[in-house]
């Protein structure tokens, strides 16, 4: 068992954006993104105000870093937590503790067979 499997010790339920016929972001009626139903994932969470460059790369600060063991979109939600926890599942941004993920990083290791997966809210 490698370090970065053996650090994600925590769970996070994971809102991935849902996508339309073109592939880009599928909103509402009224202009919300909507997304797909959520799923849990092990990951370390860490409450840290960090600056990042957005994807747009403007400087930001961060509210979390969240190491993840799978690719998480920019713009899906993230919340410490189970599937047990979440109080709202029509609307995900309604579940406290639920953040937008705001920046996404993926670097691998010397052998580059595995990564360390890195959200930033």
């Amino acid at each position: 068992m490698s370090i970065i499997s053996r650090m994600l010790k925590q769970t996070a339920v994971y809102w991935a954006p849902a996508e339309n016929d073109t592939g880009g972001v599928a909103v509402d009626d009224y202009g919300q993104p909507l997304y797909a139903d959520p799923a849990e994932l092990s990951c370390r969470w860490e409450d840290a105000n960090e600056e990042f460059l957005s994807p747009d790369r403007q400087r930001h600060l961060s509210k979390a870093v969240v190491y993840v063991e799978s690719d998480v979109r920019v713009g899906g939600l993230l919340m410490l937590g189970e599937l047990a926890d979440v109080t709202d599942s029509n609307n995900p941004r309604n579940n406290a503790g639920a953040h937008e993920i705001r920046a996404f990083f993926k670097t691998p290791n010397l052998r580059a067979s595995e990564y360390l997966r890195k959200a930033v809210l």
